[in-house]
């Protein structure tokens, strides 16, 4: 299936200058979503892991139906102020402005070897503060797996050498 067809070009959106990927068609449409949820669930069955974790919110999408279908714990990596206390927090560049991600402290304890779920690899900073955010809690990621890569901005260069990762879809421009 080409899932591409699926993911929407905006112009300009949220600043200036970016090209917003937009998976709402893709996510609207039964088929495409489960070819992705598919393609996700078989690739993590190749991997040792003990649990999924996804960013807030579009890796929510499919990080919870993933976890759910392999029979393990889902792990929410959320945006700031949306978790209790106590948390492990980051703060971390994104490419129009910057951010912060927060976990729950103890959310990891029995759950060493994470999967990174979300629905975009642009610059790295989202994901590569996640895995730090992590890797604060005793925990590693084992793969990273995502539906759109933007390779013209080579997140995947500011990522840890030793995480797989692997998307689905890349964009040359």
């Amino acid at each position: 299936m080409n899932i591409k067809s699926y993911i929407t070009d905006i112009m300009d959106f949220p600043s200036d200058g970016i090209i917003f990927r937009d998976i709402s068609p893709l996510i609207g449409n039964y088929e495409a979503l489960n070819y992705v949820l598919d393609s996700f669930e078989k690739y993590a069955l190749t991997l040792d892991f003990d649990c999924i974790a996804a960013i807030d919110a579009r890796g929510f999408i499919f990080g919870a139906p993933i976890a759910n279908r392999l029979k393990v714990p889902f792990v929410p990596i959320r945006k700031s102020g949306k978790l209790p206390p106590p948390l492990k927090s980051i703060k971390y560049d994104l490419e129009y402005g910057n951010s912060s991600l927060e976990c729950k402290d103890d959310i990891l304890k029995n759950n060493k070897k994470v999967i990174l779920i979300d629905d975009l690899l642009a610059t790295g900073g989202t994901i590569n503060a996640a895995i730090e955010l992590i890797s604060s809690t005793g925990a590693a990621v084992v793969s990273a797996l995502l539906v759109v890569e933007l390779l013209y901005l080579n997140g995947r260069n500011n990522l840890p050498k030793n995480i797989d990762v692997n998307c689905l879809v890349n964009y040359e421009k």
